[in-house]
């Protein structure tokens, strides 16, 4: 819910405070979010909201990064989900930790960083067929890789 509280000042933000009233449970009342809501809490809500968003303004492109922070597996797989759907009119790049989103791109490219004598740079490769099945897996498992691990990356890349 959103609550607005006229102000006394008129300024360039205008003259209403606005509030984002959240409740995770129904038996709950309403209360400011940045008070209440957790981080995956958070995170689902700026979901929705971009979501939303997105559709009634016909935004061609939608980024990321990390809206899935702070959410179990089984959420991350729905987040992923609802990723894909986005993704059916327009261009999303998310920037994630979680391989159950990370396994639902169409395309997989891994960020790290690359040490100079002169400086520290940070690279993006994309990944081939093989190599994101070895990476689902690493995000799984660590670095050492074991077979359940890239069983699993398999089955979260559904080959």
């Amino acid at each position: 819910m959103v609550d607005l509280v006229k102000t006394e000042n008129f300024d360039i933000n205008g003259s209403d405070q606005v509030r984002f009233l959240f409740s995770a449970n129904k038996q709950l009342s309403l209360e400011e979010i940045s008070r209440v809501a957790s981080g995956g809490e958070v995170s689902r809500l700026m979901l929705c909201i971009k979501s939303m968003v997105s559709d009634r303004k016909g935004m061609p492109t939608l980024i990321f990064d990390e809206i899935d922070a702070g959410v179990s597996g089984e959420i991350a797989d729905k987040v992923g989900g609802i990723m894909d759907h986005l993704a059916e009119g327009r261009q999303v790049m998310a920037i994630t930790h979680l391989p159950q989103v990370a396994s639902r791109g169409a395309e997989h490219f891994v960020v790290y960083k690359e040490d100079t004598v002169d400086a520290t740079y940070t690279r993006i490769r994309k990944l081939q067929s093989e190599e994101r099945i070895t990476e689902i897996a690493r995000m799984l498992s660590g670095e050492e890789l074991s077979e359940e691990a890239l069983s699993n990356a398999r089955v979260l890349l559904r080959i």
